[in-house]
Parts: C-alpha cells; sequence; structure tokens
C-alpha cells in the first residue's frame, strides 16, 4: 500500500503558474504508476495525466497539453505537475494518484489540493 501527499495548490491569477507535488510513502515508489485527476464543481472527474513506472507519459489531457508537465523522481518518491499559463477552466481539486499497474483503473488516491485560477 502506499500514502499519498500532495501539496502546491493555490489561488492564482489566469496566466500564472504553478507546481504540484505528491508525496509517497509506503511501498517502493518506483512500483506504482502515477497520475494526476482533477474534479472541479458540476464535472466529471478528468485523467489529467498519466506517467507509468518507466518514466513514459502515455496520456495528457488534451486541454492542458503544452501547458502542463508531468515528472517524477523514483529516488525520491515524488511526483509533479508543471502547470503553466493557467486558465479558469483548470480550476479544480487535483487529486495524486497511485496504481500498483501500468494498465487499469488507480488504486490508490491523495486527500487532494484545490487549484483556483480566477479571471
Amino acid at each position: 500500500q502506499v500514502q499519498l501527499v500532495e501539496s502546491g495548490g493555490g489561488s492564482v491569477q489566469a496566466g500564472d503558474s504553478l507546481r504540484l507535488s505528491c508525496a509517497a510513502s509506503g511501498r517502493p515508489f518506483r512500483t506504482y504508476r502515477m497520475g494526476w485527476y482533477r474534479r472541479a464543481p458540476g464535472k466529471a472527474d478528468e485523467l489529467v495525466v498519466d506517467i507509468r513506472r518507466s518514466g513514459d507519459i502515455t496520456y495528457y489531457l488534451d486541454s492542458v497539453k503544452g501547458r502542463f508537465t508531468i515528472s517524477r523522481d523514483n529516488a525520491k518518491d515524488t511526483m509533479s505537475l508543471q502547470m503553466n499559463s493557467l486558465k479558469p477552466e483548470d480550476t479544480a481539486v487535483y487529486y495524486c494518484a497511485a496504481g500498483a499497474s501500468d494498465y487499469g483503473p488507480f488504486d490508490y488516491w491523495g486527500q487532494g489540493t484545490q487549484v483556483t485560477v480566477s479571471s
């Protein structure tokens, strides 16, 4: 099992940047596929980005391509999401997720961190 803790959320203006981090503890971080989801009021949950254990990035949500960048540091048990050129529609609670397999659903979730972008 792995425990996930997100940090780095906040309130910013459109066009600003934020960097979210996810710290993992428990089983070795390198054994987990990782991802970021987001949940906005009145909207369905969205998978934002998905990164395999190898570091291969298998998915970026179309609306964040070119603006968001995911990275993972298996030596430090951390994952980051650099978010640039933020838009009001990026406003959501962002959740870190971990999966025991490179395929299928994620198994573990953090508590979420709020990102609010005002115009």
